[in-house]
């Protein structure tokens, strides 16, 4: 498409000491040309360093949630210890976040993005719960709502053994982590008997529904790798039919009715983010109904940019102010 913004002309000197960094370490990992098991390779290869010094939990736990399509892995971060001694009958139950990683539905995992989870526990001090999806194209849409639906499910009804209070639970997630995160919430609101137990959402740079904006056609580039032809690898990889998803209500989230029942909103945006009108779209959506909300423009970053909290102040601040607005929205502050 052509007319795009000179967006590597622009971007803060940190981003661009971060692009660097980047290149050195994984190359052409945004790519898609190279097809999505070269790209999950180069994914894992480009993050591990990223991942490096993250802050020590007072325990961290592997487990699964029975799911819809089988069981669900999932990463429990313990903080401060609280959670552990409420199942050890030492203390109360904790609120938690759960956690759903990014990567266009085909690439992540738990341990790409262990560190932003760690900081987030950190920040939050309160139990996070990170889920490991299936990915795309082995997975399609929906299932990937169904499972994050099914794990806060599991945490509704069984949170308490381990050590979590399933009353006040919230989400938190990344670009399709986020998009996950309103889909899911969203479903269970509409299909699952309600979803006034998720008392917040994290949202990082997310897709929510829009298929043509501004920011869509004035940026995403190859520094990115979210380029109209990327975009549309990303989209034929989720679903079968990517055409229909403008239709499905857990695809373009933007066609529920969001003037009830939506969890008070962090939205995080990046100013050279081709998916930042997605991000202003359900501000402007939250202003109107009075859905407590806060949207901030991180300026001089693009897309991704949570992963780089070793070089790039923005990305420490976007987790703290999330952070902040988490525990006041849920009167731990």
């Amino acid at each position: 498409m052509p007319n795009k913004i000179d967006v590597l002309a622009r971007i803060c000197p940190q981003m661009k000491a971060v692009l660097a960094r980047e290149d050195e370490l994984a190359g052409d990992a945004n790519d898609t040309s190279a097809g999505f098991a070269q790209m999950r390779e180069n994914y894992v290869a480009g993050r591990a360093w990223w991942n490096e010094g993250a802050p020590s939990m007072a325990a961290v736990a592997d487990d699964v949630v029975a799911g819809p399509f089988g069981d669900i892995p999932v990463r429990r971060y313990d903080p401060t210890g609280a959670a552990t001694a409420a199942v050890n009958g030492k203390g109360e139950v904790q609120p938690a976040i759960i956690y759903v990683h990014g990567g266009g539905f085909v690439l992540g995992s738990l341990d790409t993005h262990d560190r932003i989870c760690r900081i987030l526990a950190e920040r939050a001090g309160v139990p996070v719960v990170a889920v490991d999806y299936r990915l795309s194209p082995e997975a399609q849409y929906p299932s990937a709502v169904q499972e994050v639906a099914a794990v806060a499910d599991f945490l509704h009804r069984e949170g308490a053994a381990w050590g979590i209070d399933g009353e006040r639970l919230a989400f938190a997630g990344d670009s399709g982590g986020a998009h996950l995160n309103l889909a899911a919430t969203l479903y269970l609101r509409n299909e699952g008997g309600g979803a006034a137990f998720v008392k917040c959402l994290l949202l990082f740079y997310g897709w929510f529904g829009l298929t043509d904006s501004a920011s869509m056609r004035l940026l995403g580039g190859p520094w990115d790798g979210l380029a109209e032809e990327d975009w549309r690898f990303y989209l034929n990889l989720y679903a079968a039919d990517p055409a229909a998803l403008a239709t499905e209500p857990y695809a373009n989230l933007f066609l529920n009715d969001l003037t009830h029942d939506v969890p008070a909103c962090y939205i995080a945006a990046a100013e050279f983010d081709p998916l930042r009108d997605d991000s202003a779209c359900l501000a402007a959506i939250c202003e109107q109904y009075g859905i407590p909300y806060r949207h901030e423009v991180f300026e001089g970053v693009i897309h991704a940019f949570l992963h780089y909290t070793k070089m790039l102040d923005a990305a420490n601040d976007a987790l703290e102010h999330g952070a902040t607005f988490y525990r006041e929205t849920l009167g731990l502050a």
